[in-house]
């Protein structure tokens, strides 16, 4: 009775399991058995392609762009010369007044000659009789009547006779003080009646053709000018000239790090005035850049700024650039291919190396 029990109870569970089978649901490897499971991956795979992130993108082509070097400074005289006495005295008259335009030479000052011209007739006189008994040496000594030594002497007291003649004759000179260079004598100057003394300033004369305007340059600008380059100087007070720089310092200022730079002005009319506020704009050599929106300049991991572009297999890449300077309508940059099609909306929401569905928009309209 148990053995048929044992059939009996297998034979239910069979048929029990069967049944089961028969009205279950077919469970497939990788795939969820509800309506809300996660699909397979295959089918992840060829929905994410169908569904590609969409971004905007325009083609950019390469300028050619005309930098302009903008150096802020001043305007400087070409030379300002502190006319120094070289005697002692009194100042007896001023030729010459402060701000008279003046030629080299001219006087400026001249001083009480005291007895110089006293001296000077003395000289003379020593002169005039060293040269007589040198004179009668020599003919002595030509008959053998003198000897050589004493010759030499006679010599030895004609050149120092001539010399404190050229010295009392120098003496005198100094009296009067005259312009080194061409130029206009810049206030104060020294008053008649004051004394000066060897080494004191008569008058400063200031020569303004030409006038140069001095600036600083960085060290990034630096190799991009060189003397003879042209250009324009504005300034503040609304005049503005034509230009040539004339010079580019050698070596950087040790605290600034920047060169200096002159540029030369015509002046002669001496309508361009000494330490007025200047700016030169001085046209660089033509370069292929891009012009573009700063709002599309993106970060990649590195931190290096860029533009994040698509390829012609859709994948975005990223390129560093180098931002030139700015214009009214964008900033140039380089570092780019002469054209590439950079992504102008969801640059930022896209990974480098991401292929991506691109939204072609024109270079006008995004321009």
């Amino acid at each position: 009775m148990a053995l048929k029990f044992s059939y009996l109870l297998s034979f239910g569970l069979a048929a029990g399991i069967g049944m089961w089978m028969y009205t279950g649901t077919i469970v497939k490897g990788g795939q969820g058995d509800t309506a809300g499971a996660t699909p397979p991956p295959s089918e992840r795979t060829s929905a994410a392609n169908a569904n590609l992130f969409r971004v905007q993108v325009v083609n950019l082509k390469a300028q050619d762009r005309e930098a302009v070097l903008e150096v802020r400074g001043r305007t400087q005289a070409n030379a300002r010369v502190q006319v120094r006495s070289e005697t002692a005295a009194r100042v007896i008259s001023r030729p010459a007044q402060e701000g008279a335009k003046i030629s080299k030479g001219d006087a400026l000052c001249e001083l009480d000659k005291g007895t110089r011209r006293a001296g000077l007739l003395e000289a003379k006189a020593n002169l005039d009789q060293a040269q007589l008994d040198f004179n009668a040496a020599q003919k002595l000594s030509s008959k053998g009547f003198t000897a050589q030594n004493q010759l030499a002497a006679s010599q030895a007291a004609l050149d120092a006779a001539k010399a404190r003649l050229e010295e009392a004759e120098l003496e005198l000179d100094h009296t009067l003080v005259r312009a080194p260079i061409d130029g206009i004598i810049e206030s104060p100057m020294a008053e008649v009646g004051a004394r000066l003394n060897t080494g004191d300033v008569c008058a400063t004369v200031v020569n303004t053709d030409p006038m140069k305007a001095i600036g600083q340059v960085s060290e990034l600008n630096v190799g991009d000018i060189t003397p003879g380059m042209p250009a324009k100087v504005d300034l503040v007070t609304g005049q503005s000239f034509d230009g040539t720089v004339r010079y580019v310092a050698p070596a950087a200022d040790s605290d600034t790090r920047t060169f200096r730079i002159e540029v030369e002005i015509p002046n002669a009319d001496g309508a361009a005035r000494d330490g007025i506020t200047a700016l030169t704009r001085i046209p660089l050599r033509t370069t292929r850049a891009h012009k573009i929106s700063p709002a599309i300049l993106t970060l990649n991991d590195e931190g290096q700024v860029g533009l994040r572009t698509v390829n012609a297999d859709n994948v975005t890449e990223f390129h560093p650039v180098k931002v030139l300077g700015g214009a009214e309508d964008g900033v140039w940059v380089s570092g780019l291919p002469e054209t590439v099609t950079a992504i102008i909306v969801g640059q930022d929401y896209v990974a480098d190396g991401q292929k991506v569905e691109p939204v072609m928009k024109t270079a006008e309209a995004f321009q």
